[in-house]
């Protein structure tokens, strides 16, 4: 997967919502989090998404083996 690049202002936006107090991981785990969360809407405007059921399906397959 390619990095992807954040902007200062969508830093900006973070840290602000940070306590005055935060830990290296807590700032971390929310970058990771947002790229995550991007990465999921990239997919659905791709069309790379499953339905409900065949989600279903496709889980039920693996619990089972």
């Amino acid at each position: 997967m390619p990095t992807k690049q954040i902007s200062k202002s969508e830093l900006k936006n973070i840290f602000k919502e940070l306590p005055d107090k935060v830990d290296i991981e807590e700032v971390m785990y929310r970058l990771y989090l947002l790229q995550k969360i991007e990465a999921g809407e990239s997919d659905i405007k791709e069309g790379k998404i499953l339905s409900h059921s065949r989600a279903i399906k496709r889980l039920s397959k693996k619990w089972q083996n």
